[in-house]
């Protein structure tokens, strides 16, 4: 079909942000769609595509994702970019952010201009929105995969080269505890960009202080956190703590039933609930890699062991290798969330986290049709981007 034409998919469950729609079809027409309409009143000039009582779901948005394939965005060119997004849109995910890994400033530079220049004109694959800075600014000691070669405080002077690309930063990851962290916070909610805590050794207190400044989102949570500590017969809370209790925050939760155990990924949803909590992938270069595979990011090496990225002395996971649509199942299996609000995680929520809801994450008439097919088992069968299927 072109983008021109008007299409209805018929013969679907339509999940959308509160229920799901039973025999309606979905109505599209220049990548946008229209309308939820009786298959009855569809006119002779509509094309239609019978899903065969498949879900139709909005496309999933990943907010956190490094690479897949053996890329990683940090390489910063068309061939990296072209192999992770379109392999990702093979499995539904419509639309991310391109996640970089702590790394030179220069290397953190040039991914930020080469993102720009990707952003400037049509692609295909799965769009991207913008750029997650995920580092440099961290803690050592909660630094997990993160090359601790390049961990630096963001008073050092260089984050005015990071932020000199605003335009296309949309999440800016740090740990609120640092020297000059306030200052950095500050200045990311004034350019508008969504300032976010992770790989951090915080103290409840530290995180309060970052949230009067404009701090506002939360990555990962359990990993690379910090908990409560003694410091005397005292009991001090850290980032974990202040996650799970903070008004106020978004948070990201990585689903892929290896990083964290069933308990705790039902402490979060208790705790958060849909519309704060958002699923991510952290999927790294050892997606779609074979178990055993060794992959690399910057000068660190890993492996895909057990299902998940691993450093090699098995001392911290290295990212996820499981993409988002599979962690759909698990959301709804494992997690126990109902249907429409495991989709709700996976595609509005975090739409709304970083302010693109407005065209993004759901199935309203006005939104883009991006949108995927699952079985009855949430194994994703198509993908459309804007209208067109990828």
């Amino acid at each position: 079909m072109t983008t021109n034409q008007r299409l209805a998919l018929t013969n679907g469950r339509i999940i959308l942000p509160d229920r799901i729609v039973d025999g309606q079809a979905l109505l599209i027409e220049a990548g946008r769609v229209v309308d939820r309409v009786e298959p009855d009143a569809l006119g002779a000039e509509v094309e239609t595509f019978d899903v065969g009582g498949q879900y139709i779901a909005p496309g999933l948005i990943d907010i956190h994702i490094h690479g897949a394939m053996g890329h990683i965005f940090n390489e910063s060119t068309a061939e990296a970019f072209t192999a992770i997004t379109q392999e990702v849109a093979r499995h539904g995910i419509t639309s991310l952010l391109a996640t970089t890994m702590t790394a030179p400033i220069d290397n953190l530079v040039e991914c930020l201009a080469f993102s720009r220049e990707w952003l400037a004109q049509p692609r295909g694959g799965a769009q991207v929105l913008g750029v997650h800075v995920e580092g440099p600014y961290f803690s050592l000691a909660q630094s997990g995969a993160q090359d601790p070669a390049n961990i630096r405080n963001p008073d050092d002077g260089t984050v005015e080269a990071l932020l000199a690309y605003h335009d296309v930063i949309k999440i800016f990851t740090y740990a609120p505890e640092l020297p000059g962290a306030l200052d950095l916070t500050r200045r990311l909610k004034a350019l508008g960009i969504l300032a976010a805590a992770g790989h951090s050794s915080a103290k409840d207190s530290d995180v309060q202080a970052a949230m009067d400044a404009g701090l506002s989102h939360i990555i990962h949570i359990w990993s690379a956190q910090s908990s409560t500590i003694k410091e005397g017969p005292w009991r001090k809370p850290g980032l974990l703590e202040a996650t799970l209790t903070f008004d106020g925050l978004t948070v990201e939760m990585i689903t892929d039933n290896k990083h964290l155990p069933p308990t705790l990924m039902k402490l979060a949803y208790k705790c958060l609930g849909p519309d704060r909590l958002c699923a991510i992938s952290d999927a790294t270069s050892g997606a779609g890699l074979p178990e055993g595979s060794r992959f690399r990011m910057g000068e660190m090496e890993y492996d895909v062991h057990d299902g998940v990225g691993m450093m090699l002395d098995r001392s911290s996971f290295a990212g996820s290798t499981t993409l988002l649509s599979r962690m759909v199942p698990i959301l709804i299996d494992v997690v126990g969330i109902p249907v429409v609000e495991a989709i709700r995680m996976v595609s509005l929520t975090p739409a709304r986290i970083i302010g693109v809801a407005d065209r993004k994450g759901s199935l309203e008439p006005g939104r883009d049709a991006d949108l995927v097919l699952f079985d009855a088992h949430f194994t994703p069968q198509a993908t459309m981007i804007g209208g067109e299927w990828v």
